[in-house]
């Protein structure tokens, strides 16, 4: 009887090992590529040497910029070394206080991370959602399937800041609008994690968002809480209560083997002496659209004047500026 389980263990190692293995063969393409380009600008540079043509110059000029937009793609790749960094990423976002002006600014935010996941090719499904009272979303939960999307979004964990003049205001007031982001790893299987049934609360309610002909029909929504964490996890958008209790288990799972994670990090850091200036909480970037443009992220101080680029979802120089100070 002991078979048909060790069956199924071995199989999902064998997937896993399989995983990292097409990764580390994916990194090492790379540089083999760039190795390869790297001679050939060699040889390119040893031909202008020889030959004032002003045409293989041109060309020259042109290859060396493509190789080090190349380059620091490679970089980027490099810096996402973490345990969880190749998995998919479970995205929350929940309005501070602020009413309409907050639940405006949560829209804004998915919208941005919905744009930069499409700009890298991932999948976005949306998992659960509060709309808000009178405009906006008061608290949204969302898969972004991809390789490293986890790695990527990992460091928009934290409080976002917004500052401009206010749709809402017949005045035309300035306002400051405040949400919080955390980033989750999605993680398949985690034997170090145990969820007690005991420890649960189980609660279904009739789905808000969009979702089939099931939406305000039947309680086929679910939200878990898992008393001894205080972690609250739901969703609404699968086909079936057991459908959205699966997601909801797999998701509380996930939540625990990173707090699980966390815990050791935290726990080595201290051990090493290590002095931690980023907490959970803590305002990590501001979003000023008046009086001046301007997006700065309070860690790494890289800031850009895009403010309609950022919110578009050109997130790349803040993410690669995070990597790297946690690199260093």
């Amino acid at each position: 009887m002991q078979a048909e389980p060790d069956f199924y263990a071995n199989a999902k190692k064998v997937s896993e090992v399989g995983k990292k293995l097409k990764i580390a063969e994916q990194k090492l393409e790379l540089i083999k590529n760039l190795t390869t380009k790297f001679e050939d600008l060699q040889a390119m540079i040893e031909l202008c040497e020889l030959d004032d043509d002003i045409e293989i110059y041109n060309e020259l000029t042109s290859e060396l910029v493509a190789f080090r937009n190349k380059l620091d793609d490679v970089k980027i790749v490099t810096l996402l070394s973490g345990k969880y960094d190749a998995n998919n990423a479970i995205i929350n976002i929940h309005a501070g206080a602020g009413g309409t002006e907050a639940q405006d600014w949560v829209s804004m935010l998915h919208r941005m991370y919905e744009m930069y996941a499409n700009s890298r090719g991932y999948k976005v499904k949306l998992l659960d959602i509060i709309p808000g009272d009178e405009a906006g979303i008061k608290n949204i939960n969302f898969l972004v399937e991809g390789e490293n999307a986890y790695g990527y979004l990992k460091g928009e964990r934290g409080v976002h800041r917004l500052v401009r003049i206010s749709p809402f205001d017949a005045g035309n007031r300035r306002h400051t609008s405040f949400a919080s982001v955390e980033a989750t790893p999605e993680i398949d299987d985690d034997s170090e994690v145990v969820i007690n049934e005991n420890d649960l609360k189980i609660d279904t309610y009739r789905a808000s968002g969009a979702g089939g002909q099931h939406v305000n029909r039947t309680d086929s929504a679910v939200r878990i809480t898992h008393i001894p964490s205080g972690i609250i996890v739901a969703c609404q958008t699968q086909r079936s209560q057991f459908q959205n209790k699966e997601k909801c288990m797999q998701i509380l799972k996930s939540k625990l083997a990173a707090k699980l994670y966390q815990e050791k990090m935290e726990k080595l850091n201290a051990i090493k002496g290590v002095q931690k200036n980023i907490e959970w909480g803590s305002q990590i970037r501001s979003y000023v659209m008046c009086p001046y443009t301007l997006v700065k992220d309070n860690r790494t101080n890289y800031e850009t004047s895009n403010v309609n680029g950022v919110l578009n979802g050109n997130l790349d120089d803040f993410i690669f500026a995070y990597l790297k100070l946690n690199i260093n």
